[in-house]
């Protein structure tokens, strides 16, 4: 692929959400809970969340008031009750503590040497520069869904990183480990590469190997690397 920049999903495709999240609910409410199903519980609500924001029934909120929003929903699908207000601020800074997969850091750091690296995210901008300072991500700049006032896969975010790089959207390419996420990067010109990420839903959910539609599909970030001549 001839791209000058890399822009990358974040949950799921460069961290791991779910084992992040399942980790400070279990330290936060004790062994009484599931801490695994909470985390897929609270993840269930993440997209009706955004549909209420890209629908225009709310106005833009940042990704930190859905997810304080969604958590007693996600706590009584498990059985537990309401939590203090600061264990629930607690639990929001969850999704900001997450660990990136074994692959990430080592394969962003190769892209680094020859592409432009940013996050394409629905996370807000301090959520991933909090993730980014805690796990090393290397991103020369945050993109993503505040930066553009949208969530993905509203086509100004995708439309966004192009612009804001001063690329063309042709030498942009969209990393993500969820089909759909590509198939809206592709719509607005972008360059593709799926990573697949087997254990991203503990099980509960398996994603095909490849993507037939991307311009590259890999078993991880240091796999685009090599893919990339980095």
């Amino acid at each position: 692929m001839d791209v000058e920049a890399l822009v990358f999903d974040v949950f799921g495709t460069v961290v791991d959400w779910r084992g992040g999240v399942a980790r400070e609910a279990a330290r936060l409410l004790g062994p009484g809970v599931d801490a695994a199903a909470f985390a897929d519980a609270w993840r269930d609500r993440y997209q009706p969340s955004m549909d209420r924001v890209r629908s225009g029934e709310r106005p833009w909120v940042v990704l930190d008031d859905l997810h304080r929003e969604s958590l007693p929903g996600a706590l009584a699908a498990v059985g537990a009750g309401g939590v203090p207000d600061d264990v629930a601020d607690e639990l929001v800074l969850a999704w900001h503590r997450l660990d990136p997969w074994p692959d990430a850091v080592p394969g962003l750091t190769r892209l680094r040497r020859s592409f432009v690296l940013a996050p394409l995210s629905n996370g807000g901008v301090r959520l991933l520069v909090d993730l980014a300072r805690r796990a090393g991500l290397p991103w020369d700049l945050v993109l993503g869904a505040e930066v553009a006032g949208r969530y993905k896969p509203d086509p100004e975010v995708y439309d966004s990183a192009p612009r804001l790089l001063a690329l063309p959207p042709s030498s942009v390419c969209m990393v993500a480990a969820h089909l759909d996420d590509l198939v809206a990067a592709r719509e607005r010109g972008l360059r593709t590469a799926y990573v697949h990420r087997p254990d991203e839903f503990g099980g509960r959910e398996v994603p095909p190997a490849s993507d037939p539609a991307a311009d590259l599909s890999v078993a991880s970030i240091e796999e685009l690397a090599t893919a990339l001549g980095c």
